[in-house]
């Protein structure tokens, strides 16, 4: 008989939920934590961008969440995104591309590399996910 202790077994890694289910409208505005937005990056007006990140893959390369952006018109380059806005209005115009005009029910995707203005007309409330 060893008197030596068994070696220990590794934990299995914690992973988040991927199911879950959240009341979107109801989040309120003070749950959403602020995000940068490039100066370079607006057009007109004085927009605010807010999120908040619900699930993150083990591996940074998916990202689902809540956004929300008050009106201007700001340029972006996109990543992989498909997203439902919940509420508000913007016309979203993809460089050599589509029109695209978005509200509540909406339902979107975003190719990575899309080069995107957004003229937000009303404040834009969007659940999403994104793929890096």
């Amino acid at each position: 008989m060893s008197t030596e202790e068994p070696a220990a077994t590794p934990a299995a890694p914690a992973t988040p939920p991927a199911s879950f289910a959240v009341s979107v409208p109801d989040v309120p505005d003070a749950e959403l934590e602020a995000e940068d937005l490039d100066p370079g990056q607006i057009v007109s007006g004085e927009p605010v961008v807010t999120g908040k990140v619900l699930w993150e893959s083990e591996d940074g390369k998916q990202l689902r969440g809540i956004w929300q952006i008050t009106p201007g018109v700001v340029t972006d380059t996109e990543a992989n995104e498909l997203f439902v806005v919940v509420s508000g209005r913007a016309t979203i115009e993809i460089e050599g591309g589509e029109r695209l005009e978005v509200g509540p029910g909406t339902a979107c995707v975003l190719r990575e590399g899309d080069k995107t203005t957004w003229t937000v007309h009303e404040t834009l409330r969007k659940a999403y996910h994104i793929s890096l």
